[in-house]
């Protein structure tokens, strides 16, 4: 795809390892397809917390592209919708699986027991039963990269079988909260890689792309007065400095 996605890969390649995905074992674990609006760990904010700093200067303004992003999602003549949607997505989960390979080792069960994406939210899964449950951000990720997987392998749904708009619209806000968390609490693993103009990129584009093909949710990417993501505040900034539109 995009000249800046694969020069990712590259950038990466030496002393980094690609995530090992195990299929899921728990007993209670189910799809995301039927996961509803995200819940949340209800907290009072620390005084005067300190701004994350992916929001901070020089950071915020990393990228290997200048300019809007709606410049690189825009669809090509001649190519069919759906397929330039399939092969988006299958791009945006591999090299999104192979930031979050780089800083697995970060990501454990006693440093993020919850898949946190702010500091008073954290999201749940529907398990078998179809109750709510907090599982540890590992967990979280794996089933959902795992049930992805799955889809991009099944042919009776990829690229644009029957079902594919419904599904590509769940398999979008499952990758955002894998970014959220990502952003909430491993982006000093993303700096200390020297990676953040790629991956500020990859995720500029990311929402570029939900936008223009209405895959994204303004109330997935902002969450609620309550219990903010904490990437929304990065959509906004990106958006005043002119990298998105509304």
């Amino acid at each position: 795809m995009s000249s800046f996605l694969g020069s990712i890969g590259r950038s990466m390649a030496r002393g980094t390892q690609r995530v090992q995905k195990r299929s899921p074992s728990h007993s209670n674990a189910t799809s995301p397809v039927d996961t509803v609006a995200p819940t949340s760990i209800f907290a009072p904010p620390p005084p005067q917390a300190q701004k994350p700093l992916y929001l901070c200067s020089p950071f915020v303004e990393a990228a290997l592209v200048k300019g809007n992003f709606k410049t690189i999602v825009m669809l090509p003549k001649y190519v069919d919708i759906m397929e330039w949607v399939a092969v988006n997505m299958f791009d945006f989960y591999n090299n999104l699986n192979e930031f979050y390979g780089t800083i697995a080792e970060c990501c454990t069960s006693e440093a993020c027991p919850t898949m946190a994406a702010g500091s008073s939210l954290s999201y749940t899964w529907i398990n078998q039963e179809r109750k709510s449950v907090h599982l540890p951000a590992p967990t979280y990720i794996d089933y959902v990269m795992t049930w992805i997987q799955n889809l991009l392998d099944d042919e009776n749904v990829f690229p644009t079988k029957s079902g594919f708009p419904s599904t590509i619209k769940h398999v979008y806000r499952q990758l955002l909260r894998v970014f959220a968390h990502i952003y909430h609490a491993h982006y000093n693993q993303i700096l200390h890689l020297r990676s953040e103009p790629h991956f500020n990129s990859l995720f500029a584009h990311f929402l570029a792309f939900g936008r223009e093909y209405e895959l994204l949710e303004i109330k997935d990417v902002k969450g609620a007065s309550s219990a903010p993501v904490g990437i929304g505040a990065l959509w906004e900034k990106w958006r005043e400095m002119g990298l998105l539109e509304g």
